[in-house]
């Protein structure tokens, strides 16, 4: 009996193994996917979620990215990084914040890294296979490393044809679920020389905040 349950221990552990590595193997042909390109432009759905607090929103918004720049759209605000400063411009309030970014810290999934940012700073595990409307979408599971970190885990689908991802799911230790659904993705579009630059001169009556 003791024997037996060794070998099934040894076959376990063989068996996770083999399944993190085809999660690391699936995640690096992702990352070298995303690379290739010279442009992305996403269109998203965002949804948070949290059934004690009666939470349950939903919105929509779009982002391009051209290496760790970025230009992203979302509920009404617009932020533009330019590789160095963050333009942060919001209509409602005619003000414009300008700031740097972090982008050392591996917590923050910001525009920039959302589609890479699984590389480091956590464990992954393969999980279920979806068909979503005739798509094949393999979930990986994430696990932070840190244990001050205030997520439980994050679900990534990817599509296993095209290697892009369809969406992610964040799980909160406090129960909130945030789920981004990518329903557009474009690739190597015709961009404007200003893309990522911000412009004074379009805002002349917007109050510029400087923080930094």
């Amino acid at each position: 009996m003791r024997n037996l349950i060794s070998l099934l221990f040894i076959f376990f552990i063989g068996f996770t193994n083999a399944q993190d590595k085809k999660a690391k193997d699936l995640l690096d042909e992702v990352t070298k996917k995303i690379k290739s390109y010279d442009n992305i432009a996403i269109d998203f759905k965002y949804t948070l979620n949290n059934s004690k607090e009666n939470i349950n929103q939903d919105s929509k918004g779009n982002v391009t990215l051209e290496g760790n720049k970025y230009v992203l759209n979302f509920m009404g605000v617009t932020k533009i990084y330019d590789g160095k400063k963050t333009y942060t411009i919001v209509p409602e309030d005619e003000e414009v914040t300008i700031s740097s970014i972090n982008d050392s810290d591996e917590k923050a999934i910001t525009p920039s890294k959302m589609l890479t940012f699984f590389n480091t700073g956590y464990k992954f595990f393969w999980d279920i296979l979806q068909d979503v409307k005739g798509r094949k979408i393999q979930y990986i599971k994430l696990s932070p490393v840190s244990s001050k970190d205030q997520r439980k885990e994050i679900l990534l689908g990817i599509d296993i044809q095209t290697k892009t991802i369809y969406n992610l799911i964040e799980i909160g230790k406090n129960g909130t679920k945030t789920t981004l659904t990518v329903n557009s993705f474009k690739t190597n579009q015709p961009l404007s020389k200003n893309q990522f630059t911000f412009v004074t001169s379009k805002y002349p009556k917007y109050y510029i905040n400087k923080l930094d």
